[in-house]
This record gives C-alpha cells, sequence and structure tokens, in this order.
C-alpha cells in the first residue's frame, strides 16, 4: 500500500500535534497526597516540612509529586465532605494532622492509606488496632500530649507556687477529655493542690471559660491538649494575658504567640517523622506495615517576656531546664 507524499506529510503533522498532548498527559499522571486538617493554613507547621520530607524522598512538589490541601478552618463539620472530595480525586495517600481529621478520613476510605499526626492515644481512640501491627489502610504518630498533664501541672506549680486553685481548661467534647480531666485531678491531690475543671468546646465558650476561671480565683491555669485549643490558640494566649492567668500550654506555637509556658513533645521532630511515613508508603510500603511511632524527645519553652508582664520571677534553674527561652 502507497502513501501519497502529502498524505504522510498530514500525517507526520497530526502526529507531532499529538506528542505535547501525551507529554502533557504524562505529566499530569503524578502521585497525589491530600493534606486534610480542622484548622487552617497559617496554623500549620507541617504543611512546609511535609514538602521538605518529601523532597528528601527525591518527591518535588509541581514535578514529580502534587500536594493538595484542605483546610477547615476550625469548622470541622467541613470535613467529612472535604475527605471524600479527596477519595473522588484518588490520591495516592492522605496525610491528616489532627484526631477530627483522621477520624473524617477513616470514614471516607478502607483503602487509600492515611498517614495521621495526632495528640491522644490511637489504640484508645479506634483509630488503629494496636501501635506495633497498625493494620488497615491508616498509621502515623502520637504526640501523647495529653499525658504530660501531670508535669504541667507540676512546673506550673513551681512557677507560680502561690496559685492557691490551678484552673484546668478541657474540652468536653473530646474523646479523652474525662480520662485527662481524671489525671489532672489525681496529680492534683497527690501534691495537696486544689484543681478547678472548666470546659470550652467552642471559640464563644472559650471567653465565658477564661472569665469565669479569673472569678472563681483562680491563680494559674493549665490547657488541655485539643484541636479547638490549638486552632484558637492566640485567642487563648491573649485572654490569659487580660485575665492575668499565667498558663501552660503543650506546643510551641502557644509561648510563640505570647503565651507562658509550654511543655510538649518537639513537634517539629514529630511532623517530619509523619512526612517521612508519606514519602515511604509513596515508595509502595504499606500503611499495615509501619508501626505508629511516639515522640522521643519533649521540650520546654519559657517566655520570659510574658512571664515579666505577670510579675513573675523565673528561677535561674528552670531557666536551665528550658530547651528555649524566649527572651
Amino acid at each position: 500500500m502507497t502513501v501519497r507524499r502529502r498524505e504522510f506529510i498530514a500525517l507526520l503533522g497530526g502526529t507531532a500535534a499529538a506528542w505535547p498532548l501525551a507529554a502533557s498527559a504524562q505529566q499530569l499522571a503524578v502521585p497525589v497526597v491530600g493534606v486534610l486538617s480542622s484548622t487552617s493554613s497559617s496554623d500549620r507547621a507541617d504543611a512546609p516540612l511535609l514538602s521538605q520530607e518529601l523532597k528528601a524522598a527525591g518527591y518535588i512538589d509541581g514535578q514529580n509529586v502534587a500536594i493538595e490541601y484542605r483546610w477547615a478552618d476550625g469548622e470541622f463539620n467541613k470535613l467529612p465532605a472535604m475527605a471524600l472530595d479527596l477519595v473522588r480525586r484518588k490520591v495516592a495517600v492522605i496525610y491528616t494532622s489532627n484526631a477530627p481529621a483522621t477520624f473524617a478520613a477513616k470514614a471516607a476510605t478502607t483503602t487509600i492509606p492515611i498517614v495521621f499526626a495526632i495528640g491522644g492515644d490511637p489504640v484508645e481512640q479506634g483509630i488503629v488496632a494496636s501501635m506495633n501491627r497498625p493494620e488497615a489502610n491508616v498509621t502515623g504518630i502520637t504526640f501523647y500530649t495529653s499525658e504530660l498533664g501531670a508535669k504541667r501541672l507540676e512546673l506550673l506549680r513551681e512557677l507560680v507556687p502561690q496559685a492557691r486553685i490551678i484552673a484546668f481548661l478541657a474540652n468536653p467534647n473530646k474523646p479523652a477529655a474525662q480520662r485527662d480531666t481524671a489525671a489532672i485531678e489525681t496529680a492534683a491531690r497527690s501534691i495537696g493542690q486544689r484543681v478547678i475543671v472548666v470546659n470550652a468546646s467552642t471559640a464563644e465558650e472559650i471567653d465565658t471559660a477564661l472569665a469565669e476561671i479569673s472569678r472563681q480565683g483562680a491563680g494559674a491555669l493549665v490547657v488541655d491538649p485539643d484541636t479547638l485549643f490549638s486552632s484558637r490558640h492566640e485567642q487563648l494566649v491573649a485572654l490569659s494575658a487580660r485575665h492575668k492567668i499565667p498558663a501552660i500550654y503543650y506546643n510551641r506555637e502557644f509561648t510563640a504567640a505570647g503565651g507562658l509556658m509550654t511543655y510538649g513533645d518537639d513537634r517539629a521532630a514529630s511532623l517530619r517523622q509523619a512526612s517521612v511515613y508519606v514519602g515511604r508508603i509513596l515508595k509502595g510500603e504499606k500503611p499495615a506495615d509501619l508501626p505508629v511511632m511516639q515522640p522521643t524527645k519533649f521540650e520546654l519553652i519559657i517566655n520570659l517576656k510574658t512571664a515579666r508582664t505577670l510579675g513573675l520571677n523565673v528561677p535561674a534553674s528552670m531557666q536551665q531546664l528550658a530547651d528555649e527561652v524566649i527572651e
């Protein structure tokens, strides 16, 4: 069969024209990592860490991997729809940066790998079957921030020994709220410290709670780790300052915003570990084969400027114990 010259040129031209389209389609066929969070992008330190760790694993955002973010901005009711959207997008991995987002992702898929970074016990919350053998499609890291409540109480009492009453702020909607409250009350009894428990489950209730803590004459405040409080950390810090209540929190964002003191895991190191898991899953490993990680380092951060504003003298011994002192 003979192909005429003019027809051959037309055929060649049509094929050449299709090359860019084929190349473009190939470029778009990269794995997508979906990030699901109940907070806002301005609150999340893990977004750049995820990109950095993926790059270290050989995945560069915009080249051979794409990262898509879904931020609920504190509106937890948006999470289920956002999770389903990522599933429809057929992402390769879903990275969840807190417990509410993890529950939404788990409800949306039983097949797409999920890597979580949460503060509570994932076994107790029903997120994984066990720490060493997570099973199914979910693994990640727990900060175990709640388990440090007794230590926070001890540190706060050392800094504010004159506090006759210490308040404990908790979110009653948190699955582990009752356990955390019982633990702090037990720790308080063991050292002869009076503790009052005040609850808040919305931004508006945080305002009311701080006013109630002040009204009851509490001389200091321990804030229970919770997603709501993390998303409203600036509000909490501002209210503590307004009511002149020395407070201890659970991660660095509070002291960076002007909070008095933080005791918790090295959050950047923990988030990097979770991000490493995302890269390993992209390379073919399965969540069920990756044990749930736990933090290896905890840090004490003290804001001396805030201490001076509150009229507190931070002992030299405590400053030396601190991993970071903010002047």
